[in-house]
């Protein structure tokens, strides 16, 4: 049911060019709410709903991945959710009453409940899919045998579907196949990767498991797949690797032990040579963390998410920039991860509206948001300015 509900990214993606234009015509699929049915039909149905104004441009850009959305999940008779709009300047109680103040604003309405949860990821469709999923799997349900229990391995072997695939994936070690039963390669690998699974039957350290990307997509849009198979080494729910190498069982099997290795490795306490001290550059805060991480001196924070491009191309410019200031304790180079449960008020009382968001603090006040170039030298003349000021008064 839950894999049925988001058929997106792989399909979605092949035609997503040609179906812009038709999208910025008429918004076909998509619902649009108005005052006199919003709190009768919102309450009964998961909904996700964009607040906006039609002169808005961030709106009107967001419109043709928005009816791609409702194309996708509107049309099916067991979608767990509606993809809906409000105008926000002619259905101004509506707006007001859910305090939207920008445009867009896009929002999660759990069924039965009338406040929303507001998504402030980027606006694409593997951001905006993801997060659908998560919502729909941290949804609480009076319905729980809807829900089926992950089943028993077959030789060690997991096979996962839509429903399952989350809450497999949310404690552990799992390397996951990503397939299609008409990829030639798939075909090649299926006996290898039984025999692997099988091998690791009786390893409570990993889990071996396949996914069907051709009868799942939501899940397999929320990783990004693109090609077939995808082999992905995941940790708690979170990618962590993408395997590249060979695909006989051997190699399988080394990358399989590394990985473990590399997640269980101990100091060693009769080294000889002692362990050089390691300086750490950038300071991670959560919701719990935070004011005291930024009431003294200046504070530069990244609020970022793991699966952020732009995040992650920041990521090695970030830590350099944490080195300049290595021995300071006037200054802090920050990250806080926005996905993470403890960090996620944080952000939206923050007013994190996408990834990543760059504010500066100083003496636990937020003073300034970057919005620069993000090169090395960019970001810490922007820091410095703030730490002249500081030191002049």
């Amino acid at each position: 049911m839950f894999g049925k509900t988001l058929t997106l990214l792989t399909v979605a993606f092949m035609y997503y060019q040609c179906a812009i234009t038709a999208a910025h015509q008429d918004d076909v699929h998509t619902v649009q709410y108005t005052v006199e049915n919003f709190s009768t039909e919102v309450p009964k149905k998961n909904h996700f709903i964009m607040f906006y104004a039609p002169w808005c441009e961030h709106c009107r850009n967001l419109s043709p991945t928005w009816e791609i959305l409702a194309e996708l999940l509107n049309e099916e008779k067991d979608a767990r959710v509606r993809i809906a709009k409000v105008d926000c300047t002619t259905e101004s109680s509506i707006c007001s009453k859910h305090e939207v103040t920008g445009y867009p604003t896009l929002k999660f309405f759990k069924t039965g409940e009338s406040t929303g949860i507001r998504f402030r990821g980027t606006r694409d469709l593997p951001s905006l899919s993801a997060f659908i999923n998560e919502q729909l799997s941290s949804a609480e349900t009076d319905e729980a045998e809807d829900k089926p229990p992950v089943p028993e391995p077959v030789n060690g072997l997991v096979e996962l579907t839509g429903d399952t695939f989350n809450n497999h994936v949310s404690t552990g070690s799992h390397f996951v196949k990503f397939y299609a039963p008409w990829c030639g390669h798939c075909q090649k690998l299926a006996f290898t990767w039984d025999k692997l699974a099988q091998a690791n039957s009786h390893d409570d350290l990993v889990s071996i498991s396949k996914l069907d990307c051709t009868q799942h997509r939501s899940v397999c849009a929320q990783f990004d797949i693109k090609g077939y198979p995808t082999l992905l080494w995941i940790e708690d729910g979170k990618k962590i690797d993408k395997y590249s190498g060979e695909r006989s069982q051997e190699q399988l099997q080394e990358y399989i032990n590394k990985m473990l290795k590399k997640n269980s490795v101990v100091p060693d306490d009769d080294s000889q040579e002692p362990a050089e001290d390691v300086v750490q550059s950038v300071f991670s805060l959560t919701g719990d963390s935070f004011q005291h991480g930024i009431e003294k001196g200046v504070t530069f924070i990244e609020f970022f998410a793991p699966w952020c491009g732009h995040c992650k191309r920041l990521a090695p410019t970030w830590e350099n920039l944490g080195k300049k200031f290595i021995g300071r304790d006037d200054v802090h180079i920050v990250k806080v991860d926005c996905t993470l449960d403890t960090s996620k008020q944080l952000c939206d009382e923050q007013e994190v509206d996408g990834f990543p968001t760059l504010f500066l603090y100083k003496n636990g006040q937020k003073i300034s948001e970057y919005s620069g170039s993000r090169t090395l030298d960019d970001l810490y003349e922007f820091v410095d300015k703030y730490l002249k000021a500081h030191e002049e008064l």
